[in-house]
């Protein structure tokens, strides 16, 4: 049996860690392959051995991290609170995963950059999933008349991963149901205290 696989899987997964860590802290445009290789402790030629170059590494991380947003995302659509079950799957996964996050907020709203094409695809995909289970509580009787489904699920993506990352830097002392739930109050737009 050759071990060669098991070994490439966990060194891309050294370099994938190290990539998303230091990509989330400076933005893609200002982390080297050397600085890279360094923190995930391999030689600078295993990233270009393993993707190539830095762009192909970066592609395949956001790839690869949208990749693990959606399976949280998917089992929203059978549940029986669909949206709430997505709020939760989404904060748990920026929880999770801060560096992230944080790499999505620099690169997917920076004037048309290098990988602006990837993270058109990769939103779309996700905001897919939105739209599925907002769809399916506007057929529960459960949105209010007007609202678009397409602009929701592009709102609620949007909230959810600028108040997770906001909860991660200024109120990291708050639970994930604290947060999941001062959310739910907004989708609901209802006050949780009678007037």
């Amino acid at each position: 049996m050759n071990p060669r696989p098991a070994r490439t899987a966990v060194t891309k997964q050294k370099l994938f860690d190290a990539a998303l860590r230091l990509l989330g802290e400076r933005g893609a445009a200002e982390v080297t392959v050397d600085e890279i290789a360094s923190a995930a402790g391999v030689a600078k030629g295993t990233v270009y051995y393993n993707f190539g170059s830095k762009d192909a590494l970066i592609d395949a991380l956001l790839r690869h991290g949208v990749d693990l947003l959606a399976q949280r995302l998917r089992p929203a659509e059978d549940t029986a609170e669909p949206v709430e079950h997505l709020v939760g799957a989404a904060l748990e996964f920026f929880r999770d995963y801060p560096a992230f996050g944080q790499l999505l907020v620099s690169e997917m709203w920076r004037s048309p950059g290098q990988w602006h094409g990837t993270l058109s695809l990769l939103r779309d995909d996700i905001v897919a999933i939105f739209k599925q289970v907002i769809q399916r509580s506007a057929e529960q009787g459960k949105l209010p008349e007007g609202v678009q489904a397409g602009t929701a699920s592009a709102a609620l993506f949007g909230t959810l991963l600028v108040v997770a990352l906001d909860w991660q830097v200024f109120q990291p002392e708050r639970s994930l149901d604290q947060v999941r739930d001062s959310v739910m109050v907004l989708v609901r737009g209802v006050s949780p205290h009678p007037r």
